[in-house]
């Protein structure tokens, strides 16, 4: 089943396409990676995905329905999104950011109690993704990777179809990174059919359980499909017009500078054009 397909997809901003004919399927149980470098279009992409964005041209469907022709806010409920510059200014506890999730909402909203399944469910979350006893502490508090795990329980609440992780582990260290990785690639065990669309710059921050890669540079699609034929060296140091080494052992991804037989690194001319450019030795 498809949950989400962008065909065709163009878009424009202030009279310049900074997004041309982009092709992407993403079906249930599917768990993509969007990669590329800054200013490539993945966030563009994104807002695609998460009905928050029309294209200019092409076509955008999401969750079986193409957006123009379906009611925004109704849609989106059926998304998550967990990003982590949530904008959350006040105090509420773990347990009520998570409830947020039901109410579509930053704050909890005046005069809205959550029922008992709510609760209920809102503390299955919780103790599932490791903040069991963290219930009542309060969001200035937490550490930026106990506030991932929170944002994460918050999109899950409201038991979407389809999961949008923006940059999560940004600010994070290694280990509250691992944590949070850790935490994601179990929804593959107890969401069996959610789709998920993780957006990063960085190859050593995916899953184990990702499958499938989507790269982009300059507005376009250099390479779709199952991450084990899309994340090569090739394709990678195309994508970044840098000539990078990927590697993946154990589950994991890493990306390092190539380097020549001799063991200098290799390094592209970025004032080159096309993706190549001009290598040198240093």
């Amino acid at each position: 089943m498809s949950v989400l397909r962008l065909d065709r997809v163009t878009f424009r901003r202030d009279g310049r396409e900074i997004l041309h004919g982009i092709d992407f399927t993403v079906r249930a149980g599917e768990h993509w990676v969007l990669l590329g470098p800054n200013g490539a279009g993945k966030s563009t992409v994104l807002g695609f995905c998460g009905a928050v964005t029309h294209p200019t041209t092409g076509s955008v469907h999401v969750l079986g329905r193409r957006l123009g022709t379906v009611e925004l806010q109704t849609l989106r409920r059926s998304i998550g999104h967990v990003n982590p510059r949530h904008p959350l200014r006040s105090p509420l506890t773990v347990r009520e950011v998570v409830l947020t999730g039901i109410t579509g909402t930053v704050e909890l909203p005046m005069r809205w109690a959550a029922g008992d399944e709510q609760l209920k469910r809102a503390g299955e979350l919780i103790e599932m993704l490791g903040l069991g006893g963290r219930e009542e502490s309060v969001w200035p508090v937490l550490s930026q990777g106990e506030r991932g795990r929170a944002l994460i329980a918050r999109a899950l609440i409201a038991e979407p179809e389809l999961l949008l992780l923006d940059e999560p582990s940004t600010g994070l260290d290694v280990a509250a990174r691992e944590q949070l990785l850790d935490t994601i690639d179990l929804l593959h065990a107890t969401h069996p059919t959610l789709a998920s669309v993780l957006v990063t710059h960085h190859l050593e921050e995916l899953p184990e359980q990702t499958t499938h890669a989507l790269l982009i540079a300059d507005g376009q699609v250099v390479a779709a499909g199952p991450v084990a034929t899309v994340l090569t060296s090739a394709n990678v140091s195309a994508t970044f017009r840098h000539p990078i080494e990927v590697e993946h052992r154990d589950g994991r991804w890493s990306a390092r500078t190539a380097r020549q037989p001799n063991g200098d690194r290799c390094t592209t001319d970025l004032r080159s054009p096309g993706h190549g450019g001009r290598r040198r030795e240093r």
